[in-house]
């Protein structure tokens, strides 16, 4: 009887190690793609931007906002990455 507690804890074990790996790993990747897709985004709208600031420089203002808005989604990736660390047991 003994001998089978102890093989139940060590898979209880096993399986306790694997969810902490998938919940680094998922808030890891939370992070990771929306940066990633933001700096894509980024660079889209700042190479555009500079071709719009070169030929209309009012427009300067509006360019800074647009770069500005899509390092709202990495503020969000962080939000659900420290939501799946805290929240996940």
């Amino acid at each position: 009887m003994a001998e089978a507690n102890v093989a139940v804890d060590s898979a209880l074990a096993v399986a306790k190690v694997w969810q902490n790996i998938g919940v680094i790993a998922g808030a890891t990747l939370s992070i990771g793609i929306t940066a990633l897709a933001t700096g894509y985004t980024q660079g889209k709208i700042g190479q555009a931007g500079c071709g719009a600031i070169a030929e209309k420089p009012e427009v300067a203002g509006t360019v800074f906002i647009l770069v500005a808005i899509p390092e709202t989604m990495v503020v969000l990736g962080f939000v659900i990455g420290a939501m799946i660390l805290f929240f996940v047991k």
